[in-house]
């Protein structure tokens, strides 16, 4: 086990209301803000790939079902292709109500999806291989241009993350909480794997996703910013360079949102388990709670390298969480599992302060018996060597409400 050292109101998409008002800390990470402790909030966006029911193949269906489940306007949305669609949730102040709108949100989908013969998969990357280039959303102007400047790059745009955003923080405090808990991205990451397959074939990654996508020169670990001024100097330079668009495509795995006032986790893979989401949605909030402690407290902020924390990413991707990944402070060789637990008993206090001890706990167990995605992904590709059965496992797992 490692030791960590010392260590206006809007219910559309994740939106958190940026509230006016002297912001500061207790002690379990809680805000206070007019003499009364508010917990933080927490919303998660969820991509789906949309799937033929009978061959299970990745289908262009993204604008009919959209327009069949026009209900939730603010909440269901387009994704980078037609092949995709993205739920976000209401801002939710328990892991309990977040849990309830992901199902409900998900259940809606499904059944729209139903009504154009398709089927929702949580899955972060095409098992099959595509035919042919993706099909493009209607953001035409945007698009081509991005795919003039990155050329095959836009290959991996048929990609879906699960991103969790926690708040409610000015950007001069996300910016500080971004620096104390990079550190976890990785471990993040193999708790999270679940996509082994791409394009037909086994990669050798647990998460190819958090690899393919670390091709794109906004993506990746962000940096360790001095200050705000640092973070915001940060951004200009991929707008001044050229290596992205504008400030959506900011795809680091962990930045101050450009759009909430929220703190947004974007490295792990889509995975269908519903107690696999609300777990990460709970440690996101619980490091974020624990930082903000650190903070008030004054507590150093414990140096970790650059280096050792891009082989710990790759490492991570790489193995999930069935192998062993780096100490984020040491390099050292840890099995995954340990480096699981320890981020449990890091931000334990900040849990069970939330209510969220049991459930993460248990939900952390689960998939040390039972296995990541990506374990359970290749177990069932072994029985027969059928890449059929690694999509209908995805597709019965994503609609298990």
């Amino acid at each position: 086990m490692i030791e960590p050292g010392n260590s206006t109101t809007s219910t559309s998409d994740t939106g958190h209301s940026a509230r006016s008002g002297h912001i500061g800390v207790t002690g379990n990470g809680s805000r206070i803000r007019s003499g009364v402790a508010t917990p933080l909030t927490v919303g998660v966006e969820e991509e789906f790939l949309l799937v033929d029911s009978r061959t299970l193949r990745v289908v262009p269906a993204a604008p009919l079902v959209l327009a069949t489940a026009a209900g939730l306007p603010h909440q269901v949305h387009p994704e980078g292709t037609r092949y995709q669609v993205e739920i976000a949730t209401p801002v939710a102040d328990s892991a309990s109500t977040l849990r309830e709108e992901l199902a409900a949100l998900r259940r809606t989908l499904a059944a729209a999806a139903r009504e154009h013969g398709c089927r929702l998969l949580a899955a972060p990357s095409p098992v099959v291989a595509l035919e042919g280039p993706p099909h493009l959303t209607d953001d035409e102007p945007r698009q081509r241009e991005q795919h003039r400047r990155f050329g095959a790059l836009t290959d991996t745009l048929v990609s879906c993350g699960r991103h969790v955003h926690i708040g409610t923080l000015d950007v001069d405090t996300a910016v500080a909480v971004s620096n104390r808990v990079r550190r976890w991205l990785p471990t993040l990451i193999a708790l999270a794997a679940n996509s082994p397959f791409w394009n037909g074939r086994d990669t050798g990654h647990s998460s190819w996703r958090a690899v393919a996508w670390s091709g794109w020169p906004s993506a990746g670990l962000p940096p360790h910013f001095t200050s705000t001024a640092h973070f915001r100097r940060s951004v200009q330079t991929l707008l001044d360079s050229g290596a992205a668009l504008d400030t959506k495509m900011v795809y680091w795995d962990l930045r101050p949102s450009g759009h909430w006032p929220t703190l947004e986790f974007r490295a792990p893979d889509m995975s269908p388990d519903l107690d696999t989401a609300v777990l990460q949605a709970e440690l996101a909030r619980a490091l974020v709670a624990t930082a903000l402690r650190e903070i008030a407290e004054h507590r150093p902020d414990p140096p970790v390298r650059d280096d050792v924390l891009r082989l710990a990413r790759w490492r991570a991707a790489h193995d999930g969480l069935e192998g062993f990944g780096l100490d984020p402070y040491t390099g050292a060789e840890l099995p995954a599992a340990d480096l699981a637990e320890a981020l449990l008993d890091l931000v334990a206090p900040e849990l069970a302060a939330a209510g969220d001890l049991d459930h993460a706990a248990k939900a952390l167990a689960s998939l040390l018996r039972d296995g990541s995605g990506a374990h359970r992904q290749r177990t069932a590709f072994a029985r027969r060597q059928d890449l059929t059965d690694v999509l209908r496992l995805l597709a019965d797992e994503t609609e298990a409400f």
